[in-house]
């Protein structure tokens, strides 16, 4: 094959858009978080208010992993939300308050697949404490980041909802075609969750986020199909 045939390597489009979201958050005062994907159930679930009989819990909607040590225990992590947990906790162990950490991976996920849900995908999971930390600290910071990522005009909406782990809560969509997408979940950390990483939320408050990076992308590039992201069609290496 001669040098003009030979066709360069590039980055892929969640590579790029995992470096850009980063680079807003960080912008806006936050600290990236890394953590395993393989979790355990205290951190996927428990330490987020979940109840033992609620149905993500269920094998029909994770990816149960088998070990001979804790059987059951184990989990492929269904939202990055364990990663920015722990980075809490440890925060609050060593005194460090105010703070927020962001934290972008894969997670995992039991569901049928369809045009904008996939059983793998990349989110981006946010969380900010301090002592007057409030929902219109969530909106706003949302608000710039989306602007930063999708352009001034994007079209974002804040909508009521119900998380386990954080109360009040909300949805956060955007527009995509005309009709509007949802894009993450978030809202005011509930006083339980506070209290499973060692914080007293008559101290300290807080907001929690969490969505998904492959809608960013398709509203960012316009991409039909989310499963595309994963098929390895090389159509997307002109983004």
């Amino acid at each position: 094959m001669t040098d003009e045939n030979k066709q360069k390597g590039t980055m892929h489009p969640f590579s790029r858009l995992t470096n850009q979201a980063y680079q807003a958050f960080s912008d806006m005062g936050f600290e990236i978080a890394i953590g395993p994907e393989l979790e355990n159930d205290w951190y996927n679930f428990y330490v987020l208010n979940f109840s033992k009989d609620h149905p993500a819990l269920d094998m029909q909607d994770t990816f149960w992993i088998k070990n001979g040590k804790h059987p059951g225990s184990a989990v492929l992590r269904t939202h990055t939300t364990t990663v920015t947990a722990r980075a809490i906790e440890q925060a609050g162990k060593a005194g460090r308050m105010p703070c927020a950490f962001i934290s972008i991976g894969k997670v995992f996920r039991n569901e049928a697949t369809d045009i904008t849900h996939e059983m793998q995908f990349f989110q981006i999971d946010g969380v900010m404490v301090g002592e007057d930390i409030s929902l219109a600290d969530l909106k706003g910071v949302l608000t710039l980041f989306y602007k930063k990522m999708l352009g001034e005009n994007v079209e974002i909406e804040f909508r009521p909802s119900f998380f386990p782990f954080t109360e009040p809560s909300i949805e956060v969509f955007a527009k995509f075609k005309g009709k509007w997408l949802e894009m993450m979940g978030a809202g005011m950390l509930h006083p339980n969750v506070l209290r499973n990483i060692g914080l007293d939320p008559a101290k300290v408050q807080g907001f929690a986020f969490g969505g998904g990076l492959d809608r960013i992308a398709m509203i960012k590039w316009g991409i039909p199909d989310v499963r595309l992201f994963y098929q390895g069609d090389l159509r997307l290496n002109q983004f």
